[in-house]
């Protein structure tokens, strides 16, 4: 047996017939190992030189560590000799060289399997080094003049380059290398090559083989510490982004948290489902609208039966807009909401009340049942600048309530739109209580012309109010006007006759303690007229009430209106004497009230003492003043001699016995 091998000929490593067969895993590891450096040169000389050298480096280990097959390998007989590496000490590992040259050949001249993109990103489970930047060591100016001659050529050129260069193969050998790894121009690479002028080097070596381009003699550096430290605070605070999310998926009600209604397999649906009301909510098609004449057959006058107005009404990108921002307004829209008031998106398809120009503004109002949502944007502003929306609470409003909504603002005027039912606007000034007014025009889709209104901190000369048919409404700074009521608190009426529109006049000026606190009616009672000491005519005890369409947060005060000085007639404002925040005095549920103050008669008057005065509603029986002043009297009045700076409490009893303080 060893003679018959002996006497066979040894196959020539560069013909066809050695690569019969396969190349096991281990053969092609052995060479891999065996070889590493030198195939590890041979990738960096390829690869692309766009990079930065540390990353190169990384792709071409990486290059290398993945040329290894997974299985024996099979070298059809057909397939084109590839020679073994000139001068290999042991020509039985030259299949298994041969075979992971091309196939690091191939990945790096990006034919082979296209995992590849540049700049190269080792994908997992190639090398990585965290916080050092790896690079080979910085050469002279023959290296220098190298590597700029190699960027110039082509992938192909610079693999024909090593080829012929470190690996020293012939011209035939490296063609045939070439092609069986799929360059498709073999000769234009081999010329490409043979145009590049490799300086001398020095020390009997070329500059290939020098450090520059070894990339196994590496120089290891820090990478940049700062921009680390900013990456790693980053996943932290990512990680703790995503752990608190966790937490909270696990809440009960998000479909995470224990069994039941909310749980998994319970009625709510997972947290990411989308519910369909909130979808319909943000459909412009959806949009509900009653028919122009609903409100004449309507069971009751409220915002349901108003029809859409304006000329956008069909306008649906409009629409879209409005709904998008309602259900999620963005940072640069001004949100404001009166108090009580839920300022997030609609539950359902809400109702268009009207959608048009107003101004400088394009306007769109809706009603969703509980709320009146105004949503504004610039006339000519396409960047969505200058975006408002305001909510105003409108639960229960019917009738005179829903007269008039607020549709725009400017320069210290308001307009109104006004209800389908509402036949007549008139301006009117609440300080002057014998002037008629003026007619306000209004449009085809009933709106007002500009209206002045009150402005916040300035004198108070005037009070404009809006009068429709009978009702008196006032802006204060509100989507909806405040309807202005006189009478006792279980029947307020219109502000009609002469006698109720001198006490307004000598109110009004009391309203701007009532802007913004989504205030809905407020009512001014009469309920006592004192005459007072010395023959100085007659006091009016006043208790206005404000009702919030909240339910809760009414504000209440008393005052009283004693004659003008001198005995002109006019509407000089009363003076408050108490004030009470919630409660239910001068309301219909307690219509009663009982208020005190100390008063001294002024204009030349003969009688100049100080007066304790008191008064109360009709149920009073008796009123007793102790403290600083002392006094008792039966009736609803009292009357009693007094100092400047005298403090008296004041008790009354009602005709039922029960005890009444004063409002506070």
């Amino acid at each position: 047996m060893e003679q018959q091998q002996a006497a066979t000929p040894r196959p020539d490593p560069t013909s066809a017939d050695r690569f019969d067969g396969l190349v096991d895993v281990e053969q092609a590891e052995a060479a891999l190992v065996e070889h590493y450096p030198r195939l590890v040169r041979l990738a960096y000389l390829i690869l692309p030189p766009g990079a930065s050298r540390s990353r190169r480096v990384l792709a071409a280990h990486a290059v290398v560590q993945r040329s290894l097959p997974r299985r024996p390998t099979p070298t059809p007989a057909h397939s084109p000799a590839l020679p073994a590496p000139c001068g290999d000490p042991d020509p039985a590992a030259a299949p298994g060289y041969a075979c992971v040259r091309l196939r690091v050949l191939r990945t790096a001249l990006g034919t082979g399997r296209r995992w590849w993109r540049w700049p190269p990103v080792p994908p997992p489970p190639l090398p990585r080094v965290w916080g050092l930047r790896l690079s080979p060591r910085s050469g002279g100016a023959d290296e220098l003049a190298l590597e700029q001659a190699l960027s110039a050529l082509s992938a192909p050129g610079r693999a024909a380059f090593a080829l012929c260069g470190p690996e020293r193969l012939t011209e035939a050998d490296a063609l045939r290398v070439l092609a069986a790894a799929g360059v498709a121009d073999t000769r234009e690479a081999l010329a490409e090559a043979a145009r590049v002028a490799t300086p001398a080097g020095s020390r009997d070596r070329s500059p290939v083989e020098s450090a520059e381009f070894d990339p196994c003699a590496l120089q290891a550096r820090p990478t940049d510490l700062i921009r680390r430290r900013q990456h790693v605070r980053a996943v932290l605070a990512g990680g703790a982004a995503v752990l608190v999310c966790g937490g909270l998926l696990g809440l009960p009600g998000d479909g995470w948290g224990p069994a039941g209604a909310d749980g998994p397999g319970g009625a709510a649906a997972p947290p990411y489902a989308r519910n369909a009301a909130a979808q319909a909510a943000l459909d412009p098609a959806k949009v509900t609208a009653a028919a122009a004449t609903a409100w004449r057959s309507a069971a009751r006058q409220d915002f349901a039966a108003w029809p859409a107005r304006g000329d956008r009404v069909r306008d649906r990108e409009l629409l879209r807009r409005a709904l998008a921002v309602w259900a999620r307004p963005g940072s640069g829209v001004r949100v404001a909401a009166t108090p009580g008031t839920a300022a997030g998106p609609a539950a359902g398809p809400p109702q268009l009340l009207f959608a048009g120009v107003v101004d400088h503004a394009v306007v769109v109002l809706f009603h969703d049942g509980l709320r009146v949502v105004r949503y504004a944007e610039a006339a000519d502003g396409a960047d969505g600048s200058g975006t408002t929306l305001d909510f105003a609470r409108t639960d229960g409003a019917a009738g005179t309530s829903v007269d008039a909504v607020v549709a725009g603002r400017t320069h210290g005027n308001v307009r109104y739109l006004t209800a389908p039912w509402v036949t007549s606007a008139r301006l009117v000034d609440l300080l002057k209580p014998d002037a008629a007014g003026r007619v306000v025009h209004r449009d085809a889709n009933g709106l007002t012309g500009p209206v002045p209104t009150s402005a916040p901190g300035a004198t108070c000369t005037a009070w404009p109010a809006l009068r429709t048919g009978g009702e008196l409404l006032t802006d204060l700074a509100e989507p909806v006007p405040a309807r202005l009521t006189y009478g006792a608190p279980r029947e307020p009426g219109a502000v009609s006759g002469a006698r109720a529109r001198t006490v307004w006049a000598r109110t009004a000026c009391q309203l701007a303690a009532l802007r913004g606190q989504g205030v809905s009616a407020v009512n001014s009672w009469e309920f006592a007229r004192q005459p007072l000491p010395g023959g100085a005519g007659s006091a009016t005890w006043v208790c206005t009430r404000a009702e919030t369409w909240r339910g809760a947060g009414s504000l209440t005060f008393a005052q009283i209106q004693t004659p003008a000085a001198g005995g002109r007639s006019g509407a000089a404002p009363g003076a408050a004497v108490a004030r009470a925040d919630g409660g239910t005095a001068c309301g219909p549920r307690a219509p009663r009230v009982l208020a005190g103050v100390l008063w001294k008669a002024t204009g030349g008057h003969p009688d100049g003492r100080w007066w304790l005065l008191a008064a109360g509603s009709e149920q009073v029986t008796s009123i007793t003043a102790t403290g600083g002043v002392r006094g008792q009297t039966a009736g609803r009045f009292l009357a009693v001699p007094a100092k400047a700076g005298d403090r008296a409490e004041l008790t009354a009893r009602l005709a039922d016995g029960e005890r009444l303080t004063t409002l506070r």
